[in-house]
């Protein structure tokens, strides 16, 4: 791996200002530390949504008063067996339930999951926290 290599980039005054007050709340001594950790972020994420194996985790809100949620979610995670590794349910209040899907394998494959999830109605929210793995350099 190369040295760091500097570059100007420009970028909203309100950006920048939000980018000051979080690394001072933070106290980080460098913004491009924060910076260069939003790029590692958003470059993982958009290797996962266009090719190769990704660990990580499918979060899911969704109101159980809604009728047939529960079945629906369960119908397809059977659906995705060779990409799911575990999944956990708890109750985040009367009405609401977060479901926390482990998932490893293609990204393509976690897409379809995800996407099907999305589409069941009462779901509320869909996260992904996903890791593209590359070789014995680690997390990229």
């Amino acid at each position: 791996m190369a040295g760091p290599v500097k570059f100007g980039v420009y970028i909203p005054r309100d950006l920048a200002e939000e980018l000051d007050r979080i690394a001072k709340a933070l106290k980080a001594r460098s913004k491009s530390k924060i910076i260069q950790e939003a790029l590692r972020i958003y470059i993982n994420e958009y290797k996962w949504k266009t090719r190769g194996k990704v660990y990580g985790v499918v979060g899911v809100a969704y109101n159980h008063e809604v009728k047939g949620v529960d079945e629906k979610l369960t119908d397809i995670q059977h659906e995705f067996l060779d990409v799911i590794v575990s999944a956990t349910h708890i109750h985040l209040d009367r009405e609401r339930c977060m479901l926390t899907i482990i998932v490893r394998g293609d990204s393509s494959r976690i897409q379809e999951l995800v996407s099907g999830i999305e589409g069941i109605r009462g779901v509320l929210l869909t996260r992904t926290m996903l890791l593209s793995i590359n070789g014995e350099s680690g997390v990229q």
